[in-house]
């Protein structure tokens, strides 16, 4: 594996999202421990968490290589960063040349050159991150990671937490805007309903959702077609439903 170097990520005018957050938190914990050769950063997000297009990527690594140390851990299930998952506590190696533990990671990363590595865990709000380091000399990594990389790891995480704690809360806001927007087509049309079928607006309403499941459309496209043509062409359909929950 060739020597480090270094191109730091141009900073984003918004909030970055989460791949571009593990990017730039793996460039920075590598600058900030110089006894590495590189670093890697993962997200574990909880499994009811959405996921959006922008979060499908949860790896990032300063170089090719460590990103394949990432992939050995995850498909064998053993190495640093899934005790360091386990335990919450920092996981590694000293010189993985005489450290029997993880043997799929240990032959991996020697055979990258990687003699040393450490595994910092970091939990805010349901997100999981972790920073891995990486040294081509044997080494206590996980002493010379304390401080400033223990910090970036701290706040970064957070940050990010916040971030989709944020993004979740303008989707939630946006499928309300949509509700409230709806909501007057759809009183329109129980309207018409109430009249056509002389029922009362629980039942109208009723009556247009099963509709809506029995055609597989959305209940506002329903009320604007039922609204746009007055509920002509549509009365028998709805007394047949009305009959239909009538008997149930």
């Amino acid at each position: 594996m060739p020597e480090r170097s270094y191109s730091r990520s141009q900073c984003q005018p918004d909030t970055p999202s989460l791949g571009r957050g593990l990017a730039e938190l793996a460039e920075l914990a590598a600058s900030c421990t110089p006894a590495s050769c590189g670093a890697t950063a993962t997200a574990l997000l909880p499994q009811d968490a959405p996921v959006d297009a922008e979060d499908d990527r949860t790896t990032a690594a300063t170089h090719p290589d460590l990103s394949a140390l990432v992939s050995v851990q995850m498909m064998s299930g053993e190495g640093p960063i899934l005790a360091a998952l386990d335990t919450g506590r920092p996981a590694g190696a000293d010189d993985l040349l005489h450290d029997p533990r993880w043997p799929r990671y240990r032959a991996r990363a020697l055979d990258a050159g990687v003699r040393s590595s450490a595994t910092l865990p970091f939990e805010c709000d349901g997100l999981t991150v972790t920073i891995s380091l990486y040294g081509l000399r044997p080494g206590p990594l996980e002493k010379a990671a304390q401080g400033a990389t223990e910090l970036l790891g701290d706040l970064t995480t957070e940050s990010l937490a916040r971030d989709r704690l944020y993004r979740a809360a303008l989707a939630q806001v946006d499928q309300l805007d949509a509700a409230l927007r709806s909501r007057p087509v759809v009183d329109q049309a129980c309207g018409i309903v109430m009249y056509v079928l002389g029922c009362d607006a629980d039942r109208a309403f009723d009556l247009l959702r099963r509709a809506s499941q029995r055609t597989n459309r959305k209940l506002v496209s329903l009320a604007e077609t039922v609204v746009r043509t007055r509920g002509r062409g549509m009365e028998r359909r709805l007394m047949a439903l009305d009959q239909d929950g009538g008997s149930a």
